[in-house]
């Protein structure tokens, strides 16, 4: 069902990579007109041609100029540059809505906007984006942190709802703080993850990355839904001489050192969670701990030394 004129909105998108053309393909979806995008690198303005045909690639200052709404689809470091820029330019407006996509900012960073009328929005979809047309299907379900002033929240809201996501207030002040744990989650798993195959790779394992996915999924799974309880392995089971044997193992292979150094960090820090939630007690933790620094294995670069 199309949107009825009176109620499309004029939105430009600044910036082409990998989160613009999916934000801007799933508002256009939604009933809006796209009236231009900007798109510096020869792979920005294919993406442009092909997420969103026959939208103008226009400059930064007439994406602005043209536009209702405003989507600063550009890295976190230069969102507020951008937006001081085109102030000082004028080309912000009364009324105009400005949107940034970065989930470590509230709406301070668009404050040169806010000061020539316009109304800034920050709006952070909780997903990984390939720039690629099925990123806008992925949007459907999707929780994204939106934070504005209390007036402007519902507009936030209405346009990820229109999106097909899920709108989750998030305080300004708490902006930083929501990313990180963000962060910490996905890269630090996708980092686990890499090294996690590259483990199984020297093992001899021909396909590692499938050989992993079950039991990694169902352990994802687990901690999802169950925390500190759901965690599994020798550890958890206050195995020392396991976690010995690893340590050995990956210490035996030159080419491991750093999986090395982070199976002994990230077993400490499992320690320490499992202590604290009283699934360990001191005296396994202990053994466990003295297991990391079995004698017998090289810590690796910056590991601990016997």
């Amino acid at each position: 069902m199309s949107r009825p004129a009176a109620d499309r909105l004029g939105i430009g998108v600044i910036g082409m990579g990998h989160v613009g053309p999916v934000i801007g393909s799933a508002l256009r979806a939604a009933g809006h007109a796209i009236v231009g995008v900007s798109a510096s690198s020869a792979g920005s303005r294919e993406r442009a041609e092909t997420m969103l045909p026959g939208v103008p690639v226009l400059d930064v200052e007439e994406v602005a100029r043209r536009s209702q709404v405003v989507v600063l689809a550009v890295p976190d470091d230069q969102i507020e540059p951008m937006a001081g820029g085109l102030a000082g330019l004028g080309a912000w407006q009364t009324g105009h809505i400005v949107i940034h996509l970065s989930g470590a900012h509230g709406t301070s960073i668009l404050d040169a906007a806010a000061r020539a009328g316009a109304i800034p929005l920050a709006i952070h979809p909780a997903m990984t984006f390939t720039g690629y047309s099925f990123d806008v299907q992925r949007l459907v379900g999707t929780p994204f942190a939106v934070t504005a002033a209390a007036p402007f929240l519902p507009i936030a809201q209405a346009l990820v709802v229109e999106m097909g996501g899920e709108p989750v207030v998030v305080a300004e002040e708490d902006r930083v703080l929501y990313h990180a744990g963000l962060s910490h989650g996905a890269n630090s798993l996708a980092g686990l993850v890499v090294q996690t195959t590259r483990i199984l790779a020297e093992a001899g394992i021909a396909d590692p990355a499938a050989y992993a996915r079950p039991l990694l999924s169902a352990a994802l799974d687990r901690a999802l839904t169950e925390g500190a309880g759901g965690i599994s392995g020798p550890v958890a089971r206050a195995d020392a001489g396991t976690v010995a044997a690893h340590v050995r193992a990956l210490a035996a292979r030159p080419g491991l050192d750093a999986e090395l150094g982070s199976y002994r960090e990230l077993t400490g820090a499992l320690i320490c969670l499992l202590t604290e939630a009283r699934l360990l007690d001191e005296r396994a933790a202990t053994e466990i701990r003295t297991a990391l620094l079995d004698a017998d294995a090289d810590p690796g670069p910056g590991g601990p030394r016997a």
